[in-house]
This record gives structure tokens, sequence and C-alpha cells, in this order.
């Protein structure tokens, strides 16, 4: 999710496939984005809704430190930059280990979920950890139940810089003066405690990125903010690094026990914009085996939109490996256990039909390395008939690849807020509608495909 237009995207794109041609350096590129919130400092937005969140802000003596400062309250709990796995935090209020069946696991190019190897759909749900209302939670596990989708994929990051100007939900305060959890019951982590437990009593996996690259909800931006750098060196920074881990221990710890999450993610769509690939790969190496250290029962994957490098395509924009991430090498990683890949033609300046060879691409990639791959986020802001963009997508997904599973952008329903962008597909249960047709019928689609002899 990015905070650049489409329309500017395409652009950036296009002059990039010109560039390249000429053997000039390539421009930026960004995918789409979510709506921007009221608690960070971005102003563009696809779309003219934001998050309506609760201006209620967290005291103090809910949050926790992590470095010692006077702007502190004494009742917080205080531990080092460089704390362990049995430090001591507020414990969760609402079940969590107690249920969701077996831990979801890799079998060859497939995964085990609910006991059974077989193929699925899921769905994308980043805003369910900032929902404030435990109605509107337990009503969107209820629908993707009954819609058949096994695996939302939910933002479990959430930053601010600022803790008396944030509004809403967030999960941590980054700043000068050190890091510090916030475990308000309304504004805080216990948001993320109620959104796996339900998770866990529906029946449905999660998959938790546990940073953004995007300044949506904080992400790398909060961090460079609070303690320098920027996006491409943050993955080399020290202290942002420490910081990162510290939020990494926190929460893989409290939720490590939960066999309703189905994966860790590093990062959602990381990029290292005219980096080597050698930087995310060494650092998606090095923080998988921490998390791996931290929880072996528990799958991990990158996050990544997929990004390839010569010799594979053609060498235009998305095969050109300007965004610091080879998809392959990555894939190679012992410590990530599948591979995941994005697809927004519209934003990078591909037409529609080219999507379906970026997924057989990727499908190719994940048998060559003998590992699942996952189409992880794919949508079309056609806000009239979404189908007509992306179920040619699913079908290729269905039909031609061993793709493991498949998750749209983005799950959307009636909620005490909208946070919701033009790519939503909108619970419903009529006949030939986008819901029926992308989400509906696919799962079922999915489940019933056989595993073949080579999967």
């Amino acid at each position: 999710m990015n905070l650049l237009t489409s329309i500017a995207m395409f652009g950036f794109c296009m002059l990039f496939q010109l560039l390249v041609v000429n053997g000039a350096p390539a421009p930026n590129g960004a995918p789409k984005r979510i709506p921007s919130t009221t608690k960070t400092s971005t102003t563009s937005s696809k779309t003219s809704s934001t998050l309506a969140k609760s201006s209620t802000t967290t005291s103090k003596s809910s949050t926790v430190t992590l470095k010692s400062s006077s702007t502190v309250a004494s009742s917080t709990t205080k531990v080092s930059s460089t704390q362990s796995s049995s430090a001591t935090y507020p414990t969760p209020t609402v079940p969590i280990g107690a249920g969701g069946g077996p831990f979801a696991t890799v079998e060859g190019r497939m995964f085990q979920i609910q006991s059974k190897t077989q193929f699925f759909a899921g769905t994308n749900a980043w805003w369910l950890g900032q929902l404030q209302n435990n109605t509107d939670v337990f009503n969107v596990f209820a629908d993707l139940a009954l819609s058949q989708l096994k695996v939302a994929r939910v933002w479990a990051f959430s930053e601010t810089n600022d803790a008396a100007t944030a509004s809403g939900v967030y999960y941590q305060v980054l700043n000068s003066s050190g890091q510090y959890f916030n475990f308000d019951s309304n504004t805080g982590i216990p948001r993320l405690d109620y959104v796996v437990s339900t998770a866990e009593a529906k029946g449905v996996k999660l998959v938790l990125p546990l940073a953004n690259h995007w300044g949506d909800l904080g992400g790398i931006p909060a961090y460079t903010t609070a303690f320098g750098g920027n996006s491409t060196s943050w993955y080399t920074d020290a202290q942002s690094q420490a910081a990162y881990k510290n939020y990494i221990n926190l929460i893989v710890n409290r939720y490590k026990s939960s066999a309703g999450i189905f994966a860790w993610e590093l990062c959602n769509e990381p990029r290292c914009s005219g980096c080597s690939t050698s930087v995310i790969t060494n650092w998606a190496a090095d923080i998988s085996a921490y998390i791996k250290s931290l929880d072996s029962q528990h799958m991990v994957a990158l996050g990544d939109e997929g990004w390839m490098t010569p010799p594979v395509g053609d060498g235009s924009y998305a095969y050109s490996g300007y965004e610091g991430v080879d998809f392959v090498k990555n894939l190679a990683i012992p410590t990530l256990d599948y591979g995941t890949f994005h697809l927004y033609p519209d934003s990078w300046g591909y037409n529609d039909t080219w999507g379906n060879e970026w997924i057989v691409q990727h499908d190719a990639a994940g048998e060559a390395a003998g590992k699942p791959v996952v189409f992880e986020e794919y949508g079309s802001t056609n806000t009239t008939n979404h189908s007509a963009i992306c179920e040619p997508w699913q079908q290729t997904t269905l039909l031609n690849t061993s793709v493991a599973y498949d998750s749209f952008w983005q799950f959307a329903t009636t909620l005490s807020i909208d946070p919701f962008d033009d790519y939503a597909i909108y619970y419903n249960t009529t006949a030939s509608s986008d819901y029926e047709v992308l989400a509906y019928q696919h799962a079922a689609a999915m489940l019933a495909k056989a595993p073949t002899a080579t999967q």
C-alpha cells in the first residue's frame, strides 16, 4: 500500500519503461495504497475515506518503555532495549492459544491447514486490529468463515511518533526518548489480542505483517522519524533494527501459542529502491532467523510484492530489480517458508492481461525452489466490475498453476468506521455480485482443486 496516486504511479512506470530502454536510472514505483489515517502525516489517498478513529489517547501508565525516559510515568514497566523473551508485559484478557485447530504447516508446495493438505483462498483485512468495536470484529470473522476464506492478512503493526497527538489505535510509540508499547484496552495491543482470539474461535487463520514499508499506520517512516535515516538505510540502521526486533519479540512471544496464526511476515511490501538486492536478502535472512529463534512452530514469509530480476522477464520495471527485491533469491532463504507476490498492473504501468504472466512466472519460481508461493494481494480499481479484471487472474491461479492460495485485496463490509479503498470487495450474497464471484465461488473452487503428484 503506498501514498502516491495510481495516476502518478502509472506515469512513473511509463517513464521507467522509456528510461530503461535508453539506459537511464529508473524512478521510484509504488502500488496502490490504503486510505490515509489521522494518526500519520500522510496526506494523499486513493479515496476520500479515512479511518473514523476515536480521539481517545493512551495514558502513559498503559505504555511499556524500552528505554529510560523522564517523560514516562514511573508506573510503566521498564526493560532494556535488548529485552529477553521473558520480559513481563500485561497479559491478554481474552483467550489466546486455546483453539484454532492445529498449526498450519508447509506440505511440499502446499499447506496443511485445519489438518488437511489443500488449496484454498483468503483475503486481506489490514484494518481488523484498528477496530475498537468488538461486534465489528466478530461479524467480520463470521462472514469470512461463512465464505470459506481460510486466511485473513491483518496488519500487526501500528506506530506513532507522538502519543499526545495520536488518535485511534496504535501499538507502539517511537521517538527520540525511546520506544513504548501501548497496552491500553481501547487503543493499544489488546485490540490485536481480540482479533487473534476471535480468529481462533471462528477457525480463520491470520497472516501478521510486523512492519510496513509505507507510512500507513506509521511504518518505516515512523522509525526513521524517531531514529534518523530513510527507507533504504532502515534495513541496516542499528537503532531502528533494534527497535524493530524489540517489537517482533513482543508480538511473536505474545501469540506464538496460537494456532490461529498462519504465518509471521517481516514487512508489508519491503522495498529498498536503488539498492543492491543483497540488502533486503541479507536483512530477510537475519530477521526470519530471529523470528524462528523465538517461535519454531509458525511459518515465516517476507511479505514482498515479488519483484523479479534479469534474466527473468523483459527488463521492464517489474523485472528490473530497481526496488531492491529479488524474489528468486529470497525464496532460497532457508528460514522463509514460502514466497509471496502482489499484483497491481494499473499502478505499475502494465495492462491487466499481463497479470496472468506474472502469476505463472511466480509459480514457476516456486516450482524451481520446491516451495509454496502465495498470490497474496491483487485488485482492481474498477469499482463497477471488479470481477471483470480479477476473475481471469483467479482462473489462471486455479487452472494453470500450483499457487498454494490467493487472497484478494481487500475484504469489505459495513463497519463502525470506513477504512476501505477503491479495491474493496464488499460482502454480498447476491448472485453474480463481485463478492459472490471472487470470494464465495472462488474459495469453493480452490478447496475443490485436487492436489497433484507434483505437490
